[in-house]
């Protein structure tokens, strides 16, 4: 049950709408549509609640769930944000042409041979970017691009955080790298070859930093889903020491000089590890509609887009233009956008959220008029900006600022 003085109770969301629709009427001419807008109060408490659960340990900025420049930047300009993690090795070299940050850490291998050329190139990019491999082939693949291995590149070994349990993998499919000596023997081959520098390391223990644990209507699951992550949390912690220890008598008394982890649901879990140097965050500050049922904090929705009313069939019915803004992942209503103020609207069972409409029904409905705005929440964090060039900012009741999305900048990762 929603708390009366939740951000999703019925009040607050037509406090929202009220909010919002002030904003709208100040604009000097009407906006175009679909008008992305973030709130700023929302994201600073996102951001200051995410340093509370961090609790010292830095927190690794993941652009992929932001996308709008500007608000990189705001969120870095925090004493307890460092750095970011990038999704892309092109992305990450624009960031660092920017002066967004001189610490970014590429989540994912690359295959990226322009990219690859431009970082090898480039010392002081290669001194601020550091890559992800799991694979010697990785390694490969950026010696066939450059001519002299006068430029180290930094990188660090994508670790499997999965949880194994009867036999069974629970946990994003990503690096191949489970046990210890398949850990040491990339290790090893990146230590022992000219060019590279083995700085950190990863393990992205998805399955309790993305998994909903406190659904109200799936409290069964929920209670499996603790259990899992909990499981998932003392197998890791021990796997990190061992592997830490591993990598630290290969490298060096010093050790690595980062170990990434988490997620915005598992902050402090992942910060409790003491093998863990930083924790990476990105969805907390704008809390898409996934993020709704964690146990681990409460969520503020800081992100939304508003379409508006072009048609009523009925009067039980109002239909916006535009709305098929599905978020990535395994197929499922959860995926779709949710409509969030004014409260009391759904999607219909047979059109969903539409390319080009979407009808909506409940006891909201039969109030709103043509060219009325209605407002959704995106199921994902940062996938909701590419559909935009444009985001404003809303501090208060009034837009303060309108500001570029990647898409804005020209810039597709």
């Amino acid at each position: 049950m929603v708390r009366p003085d939740s951000p999703g109770s019925p009040a607050a969301r037509s406090r929202l709408w009220a909010r919002l629709d002030t904003a709208v009427r100040a604009l000097p001419t009407p906006p175009p549509t679909p008008l992305l807008v973030v709130d700023l109060d929302a994201f600073d408490a996102n951001a200051a609640d995410l340093e509370r659960r961090a609790g010292g340990t830095p927190l690794r900025l993941a652009s992929k769930s932001v996308r709008v420049p500007a608000l990189l930047r705001r969120a870095l300009a925090r004493d307890g944000f460092r750095g970011v993690l990038s999704y892309t090795l092109r992305e990450a070299l624009w960031l660092e042409e920017q002066e967004i940050s001189d610490d970014l850490l590429v989540a994912y291998p690359t295959v990226d041979r322009d990219a690859l050329g431009t970082l090898v190139a480039s010392p002081r990019s290669a001194a601020r970017i550091t890559l992800m491999v799991d694979d010697v082939a990785h390694l490969d693949l950026v010696d066939s691009v450059r001519s002299s291995r006068a430029v180290p590149v930094r990188i660090a070994i994508d670790v499997d955080a999965g949880l194994r349990m009867g036999g069974q993998h629970v946990g994003p499919k990503r690096s191949p790298l489970h046990d210890v000596d398949e850990v040491l023997a990339l290790a090893r081959a990146v230590v022992d070859r000219p060019g590279f520098t083995l700085v950190g390391a990863m393990t992205y223990e998805g399955q309790v930093a993305g998994v909903p644990d406190d659904v109200p209507t799936a409290r069964a699951r929920s209670l499996v889903v603790r259990r899992l992550k909990d499981a998932s949390l003392s197998q890791l912690t021990e796997r990190r020491r061992v592997l830490a220890e591993a990598l630290t008598a290969l490298v060096g008394p010093a050790g690595l000089e980062l170990w990434n982890a988490g997620g915005t649901g598992s902050v402090e879990a992942s910060a409790a590890d003491p093998v863990v140097t930083e924790v990476a965050a990105g969805s907390g500050l704008l809390v898409p509609a996934l993020f709704d049922h964690y146990r681990s904090f409460d969520p503020r929705p800081a992100a939304y887009v508003g379409l508006p009313v072009t048609r009523r069939p009925s009067p039980t019915i109002a239909t916006v233009h535009g709305g098929g803004f599905a978020a990535s992942g395994a197929a499922g209503a959860d995926r779709l956008p949710l409509p969030w103020a004014p409260p009391g609207l759904h999607l219909t069972g047979l059109e969903g959220a539409g390319e080009v409409q979407t009808p909506l029904t409940g006891p909201s409905a039969p109030m709103l008029s043509i060219g009325d705005l209605v407002w959704f929440r995106h199921a994902k964090a940062g996938e909701l900006f590419e559909h935009g060039r444009t985001v404003q900012l809303l501090a208060g009741d009034r837009f303060a600022e309108e500001v570029r999305t990647y898409r804005g900048h020209g810039l597709v990762f």
